[in-house]
């Protein structure tokens, strides 16, 4: 997985789809064949695709339609969706994958997609009394843990989307993010708190909803957080905090001690603006999403910049201030993309566990591969 210049890609896809837009208003005056779909992929051939965009989430109408339609339906413009996202925020996926959980922020409520039955459901209303829901988490016997950030709880309920029990504590001030560790039976949630507050922490409860302790505050030493947003868990049960307003992402054991960071603020590989989302996929390489930069970086274990996928657009494949994601078993990858209203989504494609790996030449180490960067890709790129 060679690492790739972000703005050089953007500029291309921004071209590509400029090209359709003109050639669609050129049909308009004479007979013009029909733009031939072109499928977003990252990186773009001649190098190995790695990142394919597949289709998007917006209501029960997306549910079987591929890209290709929604190739068209770019080019000729949106349908007026009933019933559709607003602003997606959390992800998760069932264990089996047939289901995707999406908590929206502005409806508010849950949409629950069912792509094997191609229907979707919701847990909204006067019934379920979500005033903000956020994130959203999925236990190892599927039942669906939300968090409703105003209302400083987390609400569970079963797969069937029975309504079971509501977690808390007194001292959530600004709960967003959840995640779940099936093996120490833990249940971890970030506390963004407020600008005033010195709180941003991690709080932890135990499965049955018992508040444990809490670890962090405010602060840019490691371990300390700046609006902590998302989070997300490896096989081991590290913790991975998006530090939001800290532009990086910190990994921490189960205990709370702090093992290693990514990112700082800047506009150069392994930088972040506000890093929001985190995922990681079968083969432990960590995904970011970046709400200012509009884009999903991918890392491996050792902090290296593999590459980028997403940009600002509204073009289906593109993304404008996405927030969460999320990575069944099977690599696909799921992308809140909330101002443009739906979800994206992508396959990891043409990729081994020893794609993950960026031998750095001897003569060459030092700075850049602490940052991340394989020296010869980025002489290329200037």
């Amino acid at each position: 997985m060679l690492p790739l210049m972000f703005w050089l890609f953007g500029r291309r896809a921004a071209l590509k789809v400029a090209g359709l837009m003109g050639a669609l208003a050129l049909a308009g005056c004479a007979a013009v064949e029909t733009p031939k779909f072109t499928e977003m992929l990252w990186p773009e051939p001649p190098l190995t695709p790695r990142i394919k965009f597949v289709g998007l989430l917006r209501n029960q109408d997306d549910l079987g339609r591929d890209a290709s339609e929604l190739f068209v339906e770019a080019l000729l413009g949106p349908k007026k969706l009933p019933h559709s996202l607003s602003q997606p925020m959390g992800l998760a996926p069932s264990g089996d994958g047939k289901r995707l959980y999406v908590a929206d922020y502005a409806k508010p409520g849950v949409f629950v997609f069912d792509f094997e039955a191609r229907r979707v459901a919701f847990l909204g209303g006067e019934e379920h009394g979500f005033k903000a829901p956020f994130g959203v988490a999925v236990d190892d016997r599927d039942n669906v843990y939300v968090v409703d950030s105003t209302l400083r709880i987390v609400r569970v309920f079963d797969p069937a989307g029975k309504f079971l029990r509501n977690i808390t504590h007194e001292s959530l001030e600004r709960p967003t993010g959840i995640a779940i560790d099936p093996v120490r039976r833990r249940i971890y949630v970030a506390d963004s708190s407020t600008r005033t507050s010195t709180h941003h922490v991690i709080a932890v409860f135990d499965t049955d909803g018992g508040y444990l302790r809490a670890f962090g505050g405010v602060g840019k030493e490691e371990g300390k957080f700046s609006f902590p947003t998302y989070l997300s868990l490896d096989a081991s049960g590290n913790i991975y905090v998006a530090d939001t307003l800290g532009a990086r992402v910190q990994v921490l054991d189960p205990a709370g001690n702090h093992l290693k960071t990514f990112g700082q603020r800047g506009d150069a590989f392994g930088m972040f603006d506000k890093p929001k989302g985190v995922a990681i996929d079968s083969f432990g390489n960590i995904y970011v999403v970046d709400s200012g930069w509009s884009n999903v970086q991918i890392f491996n274990q050792k902090r290296q910049v593999l590459l980028f996928f997403g940009g600002r657009g509204g073009f289906p494949g593109l993304l404008f201030n996405p927030t969460g994601i999320a990575i069944d078993k099977k690599n696909r990858i799921y992308v809140a993309d909330a101002f443009n209203q739906r979800v994206g989504i992508y396959d990891l494609i043409n990729t081994k566990a020893e794609d993950s790996f960026i031998e750095i030449p001897p003569a060459a180490k030092g700075g850049e591969e602490k940052a991340g960067v394989r020296p010869e890709a980025t002489r290329s790129a200037r």
